[in-house]
């Protein structure tokens, strides 16, 4: 093999957008029903709200859509990551609401977890770990936990979004409904797994605030940055703090009249 040509395997894939849906309790249906409510969340999602987005339909591009049984895994371009977040979500949840409202009597609610990330990708063959990552995304804890808060308070979708995603469209200003306050941080975990990342979590029209009494998947205390500790006083002294420069006379002199006066000297 010629040293100077390189294998397309070590070629990074176009960045592209993913948008995972998966259906809350699917699995708990009976049979006859599976079919019928899964036709109906992808008549919303395709339908209703990509158009609404001003998304085009996944469908048109060869391994762009993906049915994975309790939902999908739609991928958009890359330029189009921002409208995945907003207006999307806030379509999808409204969407679902009035699918709720006009369902006939014995019909099934949908309620969906939502992932959003972009990365590498190749299609039609999904060449990549974004696909897996976002997979992972909406199957890890704290968006599950978000889920419940949602369906407590009257919601119908719980969102969870990469870093990437977050720092590419709310951070840069790039959603003009939804400002960084709307977000909730939290840690993605999926046991068994070993699958870890920062992440946001959003329920429309939940405030973040109300959002974090549901979620316990929250990072650690931030250490970076933190001074050490004081060292303990000895008996009977005071520690002092002083932020002026120590070539400043007056400081200087502050604490030389301090430490004179105090108790012990």
């Amino acid at each position: 093999m010629d040293a100077s040509v390189l294998p397309d395997s070590l070629d990074v894939p176009p960045e592209h957008a993913l948008l995972v849906v998966d259906m809350r309790n699917y699995s708990q249906l009976p049979e006859a029903k599976m079919a019928p409510i899964r036709a109906d969340l992808d008549d919303v999602i395709l339908n209703t709200v990509f158009p609404q987005s001003e998304l085009d339909d996944p469908r048109s591009r060869e391994g762009a859509y993906r049915d994975t049984g309790d939902g999908a895994i739609c991928v958009v371009p890359a330029r189009d990551t921002a409208r995945l977040v907003d207006p999307l979500l806030g379509h999808l949840n409204a969407a679902l609401s009035r699918y709720d409202q006009s369902r006939l009597p014995g019909g099934s609610a949908i309620c969906v977890r939502v992932s959003v990330h972009v990365g590498p990708l190749s299609l039609p063959d999904h060449r990549g770990d974004a696909i897996n990552e976002a997979c992972r995304l909406v199957d890890s804890q704290a968006v599950r936990q978000a889920m419940t808060a949602a369906t407590k308070h009257g919601a119908y979708v719980a969102a969870v979004l990469s870093s990437p995603v977050f720092d590419r469209t709310v951070l840069a200003g790039r959603t003009p409904h939804l400002q960084q306050t709307h977000f909730l941080t939290a840690v993605a975990r999926v046991e068994g797994k070993g699958f870890e990342r920062p992440c946001q979590l959003h329920v429309p029209g939940m405030a973040a605030q109300t959002l974090q009494g549901y979620v316990t998947e929250v990072p650690a205390a931030a250490d970076v940055g933190t001074a050490d500790p004081p060292p303990a006083p000895a008996s009977g002294g005071t520690t002092m703090q002083f932020l002026g420069s120590m070539k400043d006379t007056n400081v200087i002199g502050s604490v030389g009249t301090y430490y004179h006066n105090s108790p012990g000297h």
